[in-house]
């Protein structure tokens, strides 16, 4: 892998202990849990020039994009004309058709999102102004340069609350609220981009209505953000070891699972070959009989 002088322009850098400059680790709540998950799909997303081909799109990622672009789309319509009736104008100029089994799948998949959107848009006041939607909050520590996109954040009684939807068959609560630690990185990021406080996050499960929600601490995000850092490190450490000659491999391990068989690059992992394939519709087929 090419290595760029830490005195590029641009590159955030910390003074390493012997007083040299070192770079920041940049980056994303998906590229820190990509290596979390599997030190291989890290790898072979970030790390292998060119990385290997991916599959087939996700019919479930398709899903997911076209509710949360609606959504972004309906937050920037004037909020005089907020309203449901048009919903399924903004849904079919954000729908995403990859992956689907076939048009009888997409159909119905559009049926349920119309319906998710219809139910989830009832609830929220046309009139409020969030904080930033979609928006993008960053923010720096002694070892990372993060930045991430938020759903949504809402400004309520003088704090930021991060609210983030989930469009997956299975239904949400506080523990997953609590666990997450994208969103207790966006919380962090937002407390400073917007300089009031944020400890609240939210998970808004558009399928069920449902609202997981967890208060952090200053401590709790402290132990998230002690967690990024510490995976930041190991990351650094194994692109260091491969740039100095070590086996990829050997550096970036598979983690074999369940999650290997929704990996994208399984065809290209000695692991992921040996689990049973997944079709790209598997996870919305359950909507036919919902």
């Amino acid at each position: 892998m090419p290595r760029t002088s830490s005195r590029s322009a641009g590159v955030p850098q910390q003074l390493g202990f012997d007083g040299m400059p070192e770079r920041l680790f940049v980056c994303t709540p998906s590229k820190l849990g990509s290596f979390a998950d599997c030190p291989r799909r890290y790898r072979y997303s970030y790390v292998d020039r060119p990385s290997p081909s991916k599959g087939p799109p996700w019919a479930h990622n398709s899903l997911g994009a076209s509710v949360h672009t609606a959504l972004k789309n309906w937050y920037a319509v004037p909020a005089a004309r907020r309203a449901a009736a048009s919903l399924p104008t903004l849904l079919k100029t954000t729908w995403v058709r990859e992956g689907y089994r076939d048009v009888d799948l997409e159909r119905v998949a559009y049926r349920k999102a119309l319906g998710w959107l219809d139910t989830y848009v009832a609830g929220l006041d046309p009139q409020e102004e969030p904080l930033g939607v979609e928006r993008v909050v960053a923010t720096k520590t002694s070892v990372l340069a993060f930045n991430g996109r938020a759903d949504r954040i809402d400004g309520r009684d003088g704090e930021a609350v991060i609210v983030d939807y989930k469009t997956g068959r299975t239904g949400l609560d506080a523990d997953d609220a609590r666990g997450s630690q994208a969103l207790a990185l966006y919380a962090y990021a937002a407390q400073r981009v917007f300089r009031r406080p944020c400890h609240k996050v939210e998970l808004h499960h558009l399928p069920t209505g449902t609202v997981a929600a967890h208060e952090h601490t200053e401590e709790s995000l402290a132990r998230q953000v002690t967690r990024a850092e510490e995976t930041a490190r190991d990351i650094m450490a194994a692109e260091k070891a491969v740039a100095a000659g070590a086996d990829p491999d050997d550096e970036f391990p598979t983690n074999p699972g369940s999650l290997c068989s929704w990996c994208d690059f399984r065809k290209s992992c000695p692991a992921g070959k040996e689990m049973a394939a997944k079709e790209p519709w598997a996870a919305v087929e359950h909507l036919e009989r919902a």
